[in-house]
């Protein structure tokens, strides 16, 4: 029997000024639960880059302030925001709107205040950083259960104050299919398989290893072109490490993308060689979603969906010839390669649809706010 939905007033905050996975989720959230009926708000600042999504979405938006020294008014002022607009649900994604949100929501005595967690890091004072999640916070998502247990042992919650829900994957729009992504690769690379990375470009996404390893496989005789897709910091950072890398000939770097899944469609390997701080990465159900095979390393979240032998395959971290070698055996080993794929797509539809991420967000709010 399916459970109707229920019209929530939900608030998300991002202090985040940038463009990646979590402010993907954040926008994704609030435009489900909009189109199922809610009422959603965004909170953020003027200059972050999730505003005009939010505005193209049809998502309000709420702007804050969050310059340091007025963090006192900027909370007594949401706090009056939030006590105008009485939501449900307020939910913080980032460290300082964590802080600022937070206490505004406890002041607005909001009835449901969720912190999420969206990547692994260290906490150097857990004593205090333990209030965001705990005296700011009501119930702590993640999207791992790598991160669900570092946090259990870290901060002492309970099973009943923290939850895994990893973002939800359109399935209409991320599925097998013909690749048609118009890559800007050089004429001599064209008919050869694209290995690519797709991410933010990030220090501990792992790109030098993904160069090292494509200097092994070049110096190997493998034929193959690489494509790196992401935008952030600057690229020339990465253009050197793959010229040092001695590959830089083989490397198209396609800078920010929006037609992600036709470059998925494109691969014939998706390369996920994180060193820290992963969850479980989009970009990996994506794949999966789309039927492109993945190597992954063995960082965060990503063997809970890149299961070895499974759905994927995976590599000790920062180990590049470790990569090349699963690279390698992804493009050699066609049949076994195509049993993964469909066993990633199966994997996908049965647990990390969009749906049934709102479901599982829909029976948490359901939990803790009873009709």
């Amino acid at each position: 029997m399916t459970v109707p939905h229920r019209r929530w007033r939900i608030v998300h905050s991002e202090a985040s000024l940038g463009w990646g996975g979590q402010e993907h989720r954040v926008l994704a959230e609030l435009a489900g639960f909009q189109k199922r009926g809610s009422d959603v708000w965004l909170l953020t600042p003027a200059k972050a880059e999730i505003v005009q999504r939010a505005k193209a979405a049809g998502v309000s938006c709420e702007i804050f302030d969050d310059t340091r020294w007025k963090f006192p008014l900027t909370v007594l002022q949401t706090a009056a925001w939030l006590r105008r607009i009485r939501p449900h649900v307020v939910n913080t994604h980032s460290s300082r709107d964590g802080w600022l949100v937070g206490l505004a929501a406890r002041l607005a005595r909001v009835p449901l205040v969720i912190r999420s967690r969206h990547i692994d890091v260290d906490y150097p004072h857990p004593w205090m950083s333990r209030h965001a999640f705990t005296t700011l916070a009501d119930h702590v998502l993640t999207t791992s259960d790598k991160i669900t247990a570092h946090f259990k042992e870290l901060f002492g919650l309970p099973d009943d104050r923290i939850s895994t829900v990893p973002t939800g994957i359109d399935l209409n729009r991320f599925q097998p299919g013909d690749a048609r992504a118009a890559l800007p690769i050089p004429e001599a690379a064209k008919g050869l398989p694209l290995v690519g990375m797709v991410s933010v470009l990030r220090s501990w996404k792992g790109h030098p290893a993904f160069f090292k390893a494509a200097r092994i496989l070049k110096d190997a005789g493998v034929r193959a072109h690489f494509v790196v897709v992401g935008g952030g910091a600057p690229v020339e950072y990465f253009e050197n490490l793959a010229r040092e890398a001695g590959v830089r000939e083989r490397v198209t770097f396609t800078g920010h993308r929006e037609d992600v899944p036709e470059i998925l469609r494109a691969l014939a390997v998706l390369a996920i060689p994180s060193t820290r701080h992963e969850g479980v990465p989009q970009i990996g159900l994506q794949a999966l979603a789309c039927g492109t095979p993945v190597v992954g390393s063995d960082i965060g979240g990503i063997p809970e969906i890149i299961r070895d032998g499974e759905t994927g395959r995976i590599f000790p971290a920062n180990d590049a010839a470790a990569l090349a070698a699963k690279i390698r055996e992804a493009l050699e080993q066609v049949d076994e390669t195509r049993r993964l794929a469909e066993q990633g797509r199966a994997l996908v539809e049965a647990a990390h649809s969009f749906d049934a991420m709102l479901n599982k967000l829909d029976a948490l709010y359901r939990r803790h706010l009873p009709e």
